[in-house]
């Protein structure tokens, strides 16, 4: 007499099922929901003033060492101050609403509270003038800023995509002199190699 019904055969199969189906989508749903803003692709924040840097960078020329001073000599891109933005708007649209923040910013001395875009844990330890220093280029983590009316994040800035470049560095890399120039390629310098640099690949060359 069968004490168990067919049915059940099927059991080691639905539970072999389950337990595969669900930790999947378990892990991949927290991997979105807990995943910081900042590094998901299209991160696109409000900032206090809509700043353009379609208008400014890629209509109007300006370099990016421009508002960000300290980029070739500093670990960190200083995102820049009160002062940077009145040095033309003093003169410029003075009396514009949008640039209202500014200028209340400018005349009670207390800093402009941009959303920072593009940041990496305080367990990841990240340089940018060692990168800038061996040729690569702002588009490369940055997209093309030129182009954007509001900035975005173009890459995940995850481990594995920094680690792509760190194994295979060359083709992100170009003249030193280029380096914020948006619409650089390798072909403008025929007799230009890049250079020999060997990133480091172990954990404590980024985590220190």
């Amino acid at each position: 007499m069968q004490i168990f019904p067919r049915s059940l055969n099927k059991l080691p199969l639905i539970l072999g099922g389950v337990g595969t189906i669900v930790p999947v989508l378990l892990i991949g749903a927290i991997w979105y929901y807990l995943t910081p803003k900042n590094f998901q692709v299209g991160y696109a924040p409000t900032q206090p003033v809509p700043y353009s840097h379609r208008l400014h960078v890629g209509q109007m020329g300006m370099d990016c060492r421009y508002c960000h001073v300290n980029v070739e000599v500093a670990a960190k891109a200083m995102l820049p101050p009160t002062q940077v933005c009145m040095g033309c708007h003093s003169l410029v649209k003075t009396d514009s609403a949008r640039l209202a923040p500014i200028r209340e910013s400018w005349d009670n001395g207390m800093p402009m509270e941009w959303v920072q875009i593009h940041k990496l844990p305080d367990h990841a330890y990240f340089d940018h003038s060692a990168h800038l220093a061996a040729g690569v280029g702002c588009v490369t983590c940055h997209g093309r800023i030129d182009q954007m009316e509001t900035v975005r994040a173009e890459v995940p800035l995850s481990m594995g995509w920094c680690l792509e470049c760190h194994r295979d560095p060359k083709p992100n890399l170009r003249p030193r002199d280029q380096v914020t120039n948006m619409e650089w390629k390798p072909e403008m310098a025929a007799n230009w190699t890049a250079p020999d640099v060997h990133p480091p690949q172990h954990c404590s060359g980024c985590h220190r």
